[in-house]
């Protein structure tokens, strides 16, 4: 049997491990122990996660005799709030969670941004390691130190760069993801291909069922998304350049997520498919690749069951001059002018500075 794979961040003095591979939630309280031996770990998670994981998290730490508490939020990106915010930073106090300890991030998405949040913010700044239990956490989200919490004015504009001292991806644990959360959570795999490894996005398309099964190609997959972002966020950490190309299809897909009420009517990674859609059939239109490429991205995401129509929101989405106010709310908008991530090919993503709105505007019509 091989081992786990292991990538590496290299961030200097902050550099950090991805260990990737199938039951490695039992060795979780070893490898703590191994990173900071007197520890106490605060394990933040929500009540969906804790009935699936909690007990085997806490067995695995205290089988090294690593103390823990628990802080359980509940489930949804509704979760990510100033109130659910100031509820868990207030319970890391209440617990004594001192400088030298501990905050364990088990869960997706939302509770490995809202439990980075609070590492960056209780005492100024506290270590935390992340234990992702879905797809998008393990290939996208856990990855990179950006956390975070949502505003009503849109998502994640409220939050901190703050990198985990590791990050553990037991692949056998997206085994109890509904099927639904599995496949958004491809929507993000299916992006490091798009954006930057054609060959990648070939072989998934031979590949997918099994990723999607559990198989081999399971951990592979993940591997390689994990590869492709640390090389990323090693040299360029704070989004000042080339970091703003993992936004394919988000400037689009936070619009369409913050204007579903960011509720399970449109879930992250399906917010994200409709918009590498539209990035891709908006530089279609611009001339910038050729319609074949365009619709081949589409037609594998549209294999895979993810959404590709904007009428295939529930509920449907509000017209084009709400949709265009939460676009100029995109944290790469620059004083006022907006910022897409465009593609002139598959794996060919690129920054398209100062996009014309009106352009925008007439292509989010035609969407509609």
């Amino acid at each position: 049997m091989t081992g786990p794979i292991v990538v590496n961040v290299a961030l200097g003095a902050r550099s950090y491990d991805i260990v990737i591979g199938r039951g490695l939630l039992a060795s979780l309280g070893t490898r703590i122990k191994a990173l900071r031996p007197d520890a106490k770990v605060a394990i933040i998670t929500d009540a969906t996660v804790a009935n699936n994981h909690l007990a085997d998290t806490e067995a695995a730490l205290r089988a090294a005799k690593v103390l823990s508490a628990r802080i359980i939020v509940p489930p949804g990106e509704g979760s990510k709030n100033y109130a659910t915010f100031e509820k868990v930073c207030d319970a890391l106090l209440a617990e004594r969670i001192e400088r030298g300890d501990l905050v364990l991030a088990l869960g997706g998405g939302v509770i490995g941004d809202l439990a980075g949040f609070a590492s960056a913010s209780v005492r100024r700044g506290l270590d935390f390691v992340q234990v992702p239990t879905t797809l998008l956490a393990q290939v996208d989200s856990s990855v990179g130190g950006k956390t975070g919490i949502n505003s009503p004015h849109g998502k994640n504009l409220v939050g901190a760069f703050h990198q985990p001292v590791l990050v553990v991806a037991d692949s056998a644990l997206l085994d109890t993801l509904p099927q639904r959360e599995f496949r958004a959570g491809y929507a993000e795999v299916a992006k490091y291909g798009l954006l930057g490894d054609a060959a990648f996005f070939g072989w998934l398309e031979e590949n997918w069922r099994d990723v999607f099964a559990g198989g081999p190609s399971r951990d592979n997959a993940i591997a390689v998304c994990c590869r492709g972002k640390a090389g990323i966020v090693a040299r360029d950490e704070r989004e000042t350049g080339e970091r703003a190309l993992l936004n394919l299809g988000h400037t689009f897909g936070h619009a369409f997520e913050a204007a579903a009420g960011f509720s399970s009517r449109l879930l992250h990674g399906e917010a994200v498919a409709l918009g590498m859609v539209c990035a891709f059939r908006f530089s279609a239109r611009k001339g910038l690749i050729g319609q074949d490429q365009a619709e081949r991205a589409i037609r594998h995401l549209a294999a895979v069951g993810l959404p590709t129509k904007l009428k295939d929101v529930p509920g449907g989405l509000p017209n084009v001059d709400a949709l265009m106010d939460l676009i100029g709310q995109d944290k790469k908008v620059k004083r006022g002018r907006l910022t897409f991530i465009l593609v002139r090919g598959i794996g060919e993503a690129f920054i398209a500075p100062d996009v014309d709105p009106a352009e925008v505007r007439a292509f989010l019509q035609d969407q509609l």
